[in-house]
């Protein structure tokens, strides 16, 4: 069975495919993404909700044909992160600008830049492109990399994006983790209603 057919979510209740079949591969094949995909994925996350419609994401990107940025930011990667994203063809940085332009913090900053990125994978899904979002990286470095004010702007998370190829070139423990089902808590453990 195909990896994908094995993270396909099995849900209690009917959610959309796009929900269901987006999961973070780490085994990507080496097709290049092309700028008009990549426009298109930037053009899905921008139509994310934001407070005040304020759009606080920054997003920047490197193809792997670019080997010495690329590296850069393969290097900012934490060691778990490092021997499978090296093979996607894409990285994305996403970034939240912390505060509005008059100086107050805009305290829904994250969960707008998660809201886009969300937006970003779905559409990403939607044309066969696989992404694994990843936290494990230095943010210092990265902040320094893309030469970002820290009081203003904050890396969120640098997404792998790519095709998605077969586990078994994956070594372990990459290569089990492809093959395994994804599971979620129950609505019970996270929804209640108001008393």
């Amino acid at each position: 069975m195909k990896s994908s057919e094995i993270k396909k979510a099995k849900t209690i209740y009917e959610v959309h495919n796009l929900i269901r079949e987006r999961w973070s591969p780490r085994a990507f094949f080496e097709k290049e993404i092309s700028q008009n995909d990549l426009n298109t994925l930037l053009e899905a996350a921008s139509w994310a909700f934001s407070a005040m419609n304020y759009q606080p994401w920054n997003y920047y990107y490197v193809l792997k044909s670019d080997e010495e940025n690329f590296n850069k930011i393969i290097d900012c990667l934490m060691p778990g992160n490092k021997p499978w994203a090296k093979d996607a063809p894409l990285l994305l940085i996403s970034v939240a600008k912390k505060n509005y332009d008059d100086g107050s913090p805009n305290k829904t900053a994250m969960h707008d830049v998660g809201a886009a990125n969300a937006l970003l994978m779905f559409q990403a899904t939607s044309m066969n492109i696989a992404g694994h979002p990843m936290g494990g990286f230095d943010y210092k470095k990265c902040s320094e990399l893309l030469n970002l004010d820290n009081n203003e702007y904050e890396p969120v998370v640098i997404f792998a994006l790519g095709y998605l190829d077969e586990p078994e070139k994956l070594s372990e423990p990459f290569k089990t983790r492809e093959l395994i089902e994804r599971t979620r808590k129950p609505i019970s453990d996270f929804a209640f209603p108001v008393k």
